[in-house]
């Protein structure tokens, strides 16, 4: 039943940031090469916010977090990719590659454990 709901507010995103996007012409823009570059841009600010320290305003990491995640939904939209089914099909990549009993409390990269 979670998949289903994260399914529907996935979707009810993607409508919402589908109908900005057309309200504005602004899908001319959105290139998947001017979306990669946005995502980095945003990745950036977010980051920026933890530069001096772990004491951070909540308030302005969740604006940049969610200026990352816009762009990546709009770059799946883009790119016509389900963003649910990539992430899920990633996430079972990644248990295969770090199986529990070894990977359990360690950061160790896959191929060194």
């Amino acid at each position: 039943m979670a998949t289903t709901r994260l399914a529907v507010v996935e979707e009810s995103v993607a409508a919402e940031l589908r109908a900005m996007v057309a309200e504005r012409d602004w899908g001319q823009f959105h290139t998947p090469e001017n979306l990669a570059k946005s995502i980095v841009i945003e990745a950036s600010e977010l980051l920026e916010c933890f530069q001096w320290g772990a004491e951070v305003d909540h308030g302005r990491v969740q604006g940049e977090l969610a200026d990352v995640l816009t762009y990546c939904y709009l770059m799946a939209d883009r790119l016509g990719v389900d963003a649910d089914r990539i992430v899920l099909a990633k996430l079972e990549e990644t248990r295969s590659k770090y199986p529990v009993e070894k990977s359990r409390g360690r950061s160790t990269k896959y191929d060194q454990l």
